[in-house]
């Protein structure tokens, strides 16, 4: 158990530490002289448990909240100290708040110095700490008259932390590890060394870390659980660990950065929370107001958008973005803190929801309905909510850093389809991906009964049509279920419906078995549209749109603009193309003008349409016939 104080200066914070443990916690010699805590101080120490509790004592300075907010994030009790002689003073009040904002639900309250008051003193101090925590969360916890100069009430204290101990709920062991780095430092001999609260997962001698949000990767060298050597730490210990690195030094580490395991990092600057005011504000919080953030140890400035209305009364909760003017680290269900803009008070706080939030005003009311869902605890809680307003699906690896939840351990719901895809897996709900697939078929359907001369659209033509909200991805997955189904065919690049044909009229059928032979006589060679039209006395325009149709049924391909060949010139050419690279090697456009015994000209247009159609890749001056290509594969091109 990570235990740690909380309270007003003067209250008696470090001396009831060490009358409870024997021990002088860290201090400074600032601190000594100035007879104060400035920052954060730690000790071990068994308290009459088998395991060592690490103690944090943080400065109760109104000058230092920042420094108490970066210790406070990491423990598991808090001890909140009231002096009998002053009572509740104002940064026991914010102390409190922080801590309440924070999550912390476990905590025993020591009222110090009781050797100075007499009896009554001590009822009416008690009194004021109860009504100050009836309004709260930490209403009823234990309320223990102590002093640290003569001993009275500290076996008393200390047996009622035991039993803390013995109730604190396991932190996330099954999570990928991530440590908030509170100090960092250079020992001899060692080199540099970071020390924090373990959030989650474990860690061992030589694991590969990433430091968060700069991305730099470290080793670790060595390290210490709860002050003792050790090979493996895990969450909820102080760990203290010895790192190397290329060119690592103290300097490339500052407090508030975090030690996690590679599939964590993914720093971020905008952050979906759910918010609340404190109702000891004297006035509303407006939209865009510029405050401090604080997420785990650090302290980054930003501003907060409110994503409901354009002010908050005190007291008030609401779904927020907090745009942060440095990256940071943080996952789902992590605490925020925010400070005033002078960081002279404590303004409110909540619960991440979204770290990787998108831009605000996205669809407001879709967005927020998101929001609601991601207000569950678990992964589990939380999916099935989220998969319905998922069109492009949920990305498991990003599930994975924005939950810390390891993909082992999910239990998906019921409902859940997982779908690979050309970017990886997604997770639909299977009503959802039911309804790409009969949008795809409808959509098709609809194109037939207005395009009745068409085969059928291309690829990315039906997307435009069909279903222009989906990344191309995305779509590409929906399009490839329905043709493994069959309830979409495709011929060459047109898709179109099981049965559907373009067919040609009486009159086109007519004017075709007129113009076909001039096209297969011409050879490697053909009529333009206007020559056609000139020899066969027909109007351009109907001989053009006669041969668009019989392109887009797949008998004749448009090489360029009023130039169409027969598709089994086109695979003559193709051989000669294949014949070509397994004699050179290569395909070079002067060869094939001379084996053709056509213009350059004409020769490069061919082989750009072979380009375009997939046959060949150009590299330069050369082409190569690409080996994926279904027209080199098929047995009448060889």
């Amino acid at each position: 158990m990570i235990i740690g104080t909380a309270g007003h200066i003067d209250h008696g914070k470090t001396a009831l530490l060490k009358a409870l443990t024997g021990q002088e916690g860290d201090r400074r010699r600032e601190e000594r002289l100035r007879g104060i805590t400035i920052d954060l101080g730690y000790l071990y120490a068994s308290l009459g448990e088998s395991d060592l509790t690490g103690f944090i004592d943080v400065p109760g300075h109104e000058k230092f909240v920042h420094n108490m907010l970066a210790g406070a994030c990491g423990i598991d009790c808090v001890l909140l100290v009231v002096a009998a002689d002053d009572s509740v003073m104002p940064q026991t009040r914010e102390h409190l708040a922080i801590i309440e904002l924070l999550g912390i639900r476990r905590a025993v309250v020591a009222m110090t110095k009781i050797d100075r008051v007499d009896e009554t003193r001590i009822a009416e101090v008690h009194l004021q700490i109860e009504a100050l925590l009836d309004a709260g969360p930490l209403a009823g916890v234990p309320i223990l008259p102590v002093s640290s100069v003569t001993g009275e009430g500290i076996d008393a204290l200390r047996s009622l932390l035991i039993e803390q101990a013995d109730d604190v709920r396991a932190r996330q062991q099954d999570g990928h590890f991530r440590l908030a780095i509170d100090r960092a430092f250079s020992v001899t001999g060692s080199g540099v060394v970071v020390t924090g609260t373990a959030f989650a997962g474990r860690v061992a001698v030589g694991d590969e870390l990433v430091l968060s949000p700069s991305g730099r990767t470290v080793r670790v060298r060595g390290l210490h659980a709860q002050n003792q050597k050790a090979q493996e730490a895990q969450a909820g210990q102080r760990v203290a660990l010895n790192l190397t690195g290329d060119r690592l030094s103290v300097d490339d580490i500052s407090r508030g950065d975090w030690l996690v395991t590679p599939e964590l990092q993914a720093a971020t600057r905008r952050i979906d929370i759910e918010f609340t005011l404190l109702p000891s504000e004297t006035r509303e919080l407006r939209h865009w107001t510029p405050v401090h953030i604080h997420l785990g140890a650090q302290d980054v400035t930003g501003r907060i958008a409110l994503l409901e209305g354009e002010c908050l009364a005190p007291g008030g909760h609401v779904h927020a973005q907090l745009l942060l003017n440095a990256p940071a680290h943080v996952v789902h269900g992590d605490r925020v803190v925010l400070r005033d803009q002078s960081a002279k008070r404590t303004l409110g706080g909540g619960r991440v929801l979204d770290p990787f939030a998108p831009p605000r005003n996205r669809h407001r009311q879709a967005r927020l309905a998101v929001l609601r869902a991601l207000a569950g605890d678990t992964l589990e809680d939380i999916l099935p909510g989220l998969l319905p307003s998922a069109i492009n699906g949920l990305e498991p690896a990003l599930l994975e850093r924005q939950f810390n939840r390891p993909r082992h351990t999910w239990r998906l719901p019921d409902e859940a389809l997982e779908i690979n895809t050309r970017v990886g897996p997604r997770l639909f709900e299977r009503g959802t991906w039911e309804y790409l697939e009969q949008s795809l078929v409808a959509a098709l359907q609809r194109f037939h009964e207005t395009q009745p001369d068409e085969l059928g659209p291309d690829r990315d033509r039906l997307r435009r049509y069909a279903l222009p909200q989906l990344e191309r991805p995305i779509y590409l997955a929906v399009l490839e279920a329905v043709l493994a189904a069959g309830t979409i065919e495709a011929s060459g690049p047109w898709l179109h419906l099981p049965g559907h044909r373009v067919r040609l009229t009486e009159e086109e059928e007519a004017l075709k078995t007129r113009l076909w032979p001039l096209l297969e006589a011409a050879r490697f060679d053909p009529p333009w549209v206007r020559d056609l039209a000139n020899d066969l006395d027909v109007e351009e325009d109907r001989v053009r749109h006669l041969l668009r149709k019989l392109s887009r049924i797949g008998e004749l391909q448009q090489v360029v603009k009023d130039l169409f060949y027969p598709e089994s010139t086109i695979r003559q050419l193709a051989s000669q193309v294949l014949d070509m690279e397994r004699q050179s090697g290569v395909i070079r456009a002067a060869a094939f003008r001379d084996q053709i015994q056509l213009g350059r000209k004409r020769s490069i247009q061919l082989l750009e349409h072979f380009d375009r159609i997939g046959l060949t890749r150009r590299f330069g001056n050369e082409r190569k016939v690409r080996p994926d290509s279904a027209l080199a594969s098929e047995p009448e091109v060889r």
